[in-house]
């Protein structure tokens, strides 16, 4: 099935228990019952004949329709009467969209169905339905939770990757020394660290609750597969961790340095005032209209006070030298 939402419904599947499924429209979704395969569900939740579907035909608590309605949720798992209500976060895909603005993905789970809610496209969804036409998708309810967060980790794995080859890319133009406007480059870099963190650190609590949660269709083999998704975003939480705290010794390295060619350039700008600062006083002293000024009527004044100044600098450049002062 395409991904059109014209009426509501991005795609639906009924798995066969096999890794493939058999795709469904609308008359479909209404005609599949309890015990003909899992059903799978994907909605454009804020259409009109999606939300008309979820409050009148699709029997879920209002508890749980609201917590899967809400404007930006938090991750969370909730268990009620063996069902499990999932809010996960997925990289954003979309387009003029920052991928660290992650996106949330809205699932109810129980034995029988799957109903995923999306307003924003991730490529979790789009992978799961790949797998399913590739027959290599989940066979069971339990397994579905565990391939679908196994495609959400799959593409933050990548983000943090591509993070952390930007930093490195960073850091090796700072230590070579390599122009360019760095400063905006890595305070991009930490920010987006920064905000993949914020989003993904409750997302590992979550996985960590779902693997303890005791629910029937939750098989010992997904259980583990959860255990081990849980684990890898531990490691990329690690990785971003990581990158923040390059990037921020990176930045650093860079305000230092900005800090030092500064302090060096004023030095130099105030070696060259101490070095003129003598001179004018004593132009200012021979420029005065007042009789008795030294050498005023020879005819060689002028270049003898030109030697008499450029022996005076070459004094004080000595003077610098011997105190070390440059």
């Amino acid at each position: 099935m395409s991904d059109d939402t014209d009426r509501g419904i991005i795609c639906a599947y009924r798995l066969d228990g096999r890794g493939g499924a058999e795709a469904l429209d609308w008359a479909g979704v209404r005609a599949w019952k309890p015990g003909s395969g899992p059903l799978w569900l994907h909605l454009e939740y804020t259409h009109e004949e999606a939300l008309r579907w979820l409050e009148q035909e699709s029997g879920l608590d209002e508890m749980v329709r609201t917590a899967m309605l809400a404007v930006d949720p938090r991750p969370r798992a909730l268990v009620v009467d063996q069902g499990l209500l999932l809010i996960v976060r997925a990289i954003n895909v979309n387009a003029d969209q920052q991928p660290e603005e992650m996106v949330s993905m809205r699932l109810w789970i129980d034995s029988q169905r799957i109903i995923t809610l999306r307003h924003r496209r991730n490529n979790a969804a789009k992978a799961m339905r790949t797998l399913l036409h590739q027959d290599r998708g989940p066979k069971r309810v339990g397994q579905f939770v565990a391939k679908l967060l196994d495609c959400i980790l799959d593409d933050v794995g990548e983000q943090a990757d591509r993070l952390d080859d930007a930093v490195a890319v960073l850091e090796h133009k700072v230590a070579t020394n390599e122009k360019g406007e760095l400063r905006h480059a890595i305070a991009d870099a930490r920010r987006s660290a920064i905000s993949l963190k914020r989003h993904l650190a409750p997302q590992r609590d979550v996985l960590s609750r779902l693997e303890s949660e005791r629910i029937s269709w939750l098989t010992e083999v997904d259980r583990a597969q959860v255990r081990e998704e849980a684990n890898r975003l531990t490691r990329i939480l690690e990785d971003l961790d990581s990158a923040r705290d390059r990037a921020a010794v990176t930045q650093e390295e860079v305000a230092s340095r900005l800090s030092e060619l500064t302090n060096r350039r004023l030095y130099v700008l105030s070696i060259v005032a101490a070095v003129f600062v003598p001179i004018s006083v004593m132009v200012d002293l021979f420029g005065m209209g007042v009789g008795g000024v030294p050498l005023q009527h020879h005819p060689n004044g002028f270049f003898m006070v030109c030697a008499a100044l450029a022996a005076l600098v070459l004094l004080q450049l000595l003077v610098f030298r011997v105190m070390r002062w440059w």
